[in-house]
């Protein structure tokens, strides 16, 4: 299950739909030395998306 405190990188090698869901939710800059270190809840916070809607979407089997 993928947290609030996992970070983008580690979200990456977890789901391999997470790229394209991300960018569908307007995360375009994946590969960016900070998504490395940027947890998933920091990310919605600073692309100003709903938390929840993304990890729900990022859980879907």
């Amino acid at each position: 299950m993928i947290t609030k405190d996992q970070t983008i990188g580690q979200v990456l090698q977890l789901n391999p739909k997470a790229a394209q869901i991300l960018m569908n939710f307007g995360m375009g800059c994946l590969g960016c030395p900070s998504s490395q270190v940027e947890s998933i809840e920091q990310a919605c916070e600073v692309h100003g998306l709903n938390l929840e809607d993304v990890l729900n979407a990022l859980n879907e089997k």
